[in-house]
């Protein structure tokens, strides 16, 4: 539990931690062996409100990101889909939140946070991941509104979405900064979902390559003005990493809970594994990353809270997102190794986190590119706001 958090906060803790003991674990392992779409986890979410924890409080919601990294981490403690499917809510509902009009507010932002509809972001192309600046799908103008024509791949919940926030540029297609999102429902004419990624980890939520052929949207559907939102995607993701960072630390958390629970089984030559000194002070260790790594994941969401924006909140997200992901990474992997050779079978709950781990040093921006924020910003390349 940490130290700052709120009365409110640490009962809102104390539920999610009993309904993912009790309702996700036993879940966990199926939904990563299928690869399958958890909709009963959904509806569990939906059913205690879970989407909510992301609207404002002038729209009845809590609208803290410290009570959304709360859930995320203890959901994925057990099964990071359960987890993630919070955030393939929040990361589209808070770009409408932020830079969208006034009318896609009201007509979108309830039912997202409601589960009545849902969606996903669309940002990555062949050509371009981290490098936004490069996306080639173009928004041309036509009566009405934009045709829309590209390909995106890697889109998380695609096939489970109503619509879809599609990253393309506007105007001329060689400036950086004319990148817009749209808000393109998925049953438009010219726009089609490909086949399923087979993924490593964070396999209960799919990944889709998407293809737009003249797909028409109208004027309404652009969010921000046109030519400026390319500012607005990389704040949307700015406010997003604190959530990766929590769903790094419960990934992490899971993966020790496990190998302690698996040494203190377990004995050799007479003695209990946990009794040996090397066995400790791996635990120690992972435990020390764990709570370093807490620390940075709910500093970030308190920033997001207090209203911090621009270099300073880009800074302070990367330091969380890098720093959790890695380590993450780690942690998984020695618990992995407590578990000797079970560890390595697929029979074992363990091996899924390792897997779970690596996709989190790799989405939102790879922990390259975090670095290279942060050093910009320590190095002067950045003017602090």
């Amino acid at each position: 539990m940490h130290s700052s958090f709120t009365e409110d906060q640490r009962q809102l803790q104390d539920l999610i931690r009993r309904v993912a003991r009790e309702k996700v674990a036993p879940r966990a392992a199926e939904i990563d062996r299928t690869g399958e779409y958890p909709q009963d986890m959904f509806d569990l979410h939906k059913s205690l409100g879970m989407f909510s924890l992301a609207l404002p409080p002038e729209r009845g919601g809590t609208g803290d990101m410290v009570s959304s990294c709360i859930a995320v981490e203890e959901f994925g403690r057990v099964c990071y889909n359960t987890g993630y499917l919070l955030v393939t809510q929040w990361v589209p509902y808070h770009a409408i939140e932020a830079g969208g009009s006034e009318a896609q507010k009201e007509k979108y932002l309830a039912p997202l946070a409601a589960g009545d509809i849902r969606a996903a972001l669309a940002l990555t192309e062949p050509q371009s991941g981290s490098d936004v600046a490069n996306i080639r799908t173009r928004a041309v103008k036509v009566n009405g509104g934009y045709e829309i024509t590209g390909q995106k791949i890697w889109c998380s919940n695609a096939p489970a979405a109503n619509f879809i926030l599609v990253a393309a540029k506007v105007g001329d297609p060689a400036a950086s900064g004319n990148v817009n999102l749209f808000i393109v429902p998925t049953s438009s004419k010219g726009f089609t979902i490909g086949k399923h990624e087979d993924k490593l980890g964070a396999r209960g939520v799919p990944s889709c390559p998407l293809f737009l052929d003249k797909v028409f949207v109208p004027a309404e559907n652009i969010v921000g003005a046109e030519g400026e939102g390319f500012k607005l995607v990389m704040e949307g993701l700015n406010r997003g990493r604190p959530i990766i960072a929590a769903r790094a630390v419960g990934c992490a958390q899971g993966a020790m809970d496990h190998a302690i629970e698996f040494i203190q089984n377990r004995w050799t030559w007479g003695t209990r594994v946990d009794e040996y000194q090397g066995i400790r002070w791996m635990v120690a260790d992972m435990a020390i990353k764990i709570e370093a790594g807490r620390e940075l994941c709910y500093k970030a969401a308190a920033m997001v809270d207090a209203g911090v924006k621009g270099p300073e909140m880009a800074k302070a997200a990367a330091i969380a997102k890098a720093f959790t992901t890695d380590m993450a990474m780690q942690v998984t992997t020695d618990a992995v190794q407590l578990f000797g050779a079970t560890g390595i079978s697929n029979e074992a709950p363990i091996n899924r986190y390792m897997r779970d781990a690596k996709v989190t040093q790799i989405i939102e921006g790879t922990n390259q590119i975090q670095r290279n924020i942060i050093s910009d910003m320590i190095l002067g390349r950045v003017k602090r706001k």
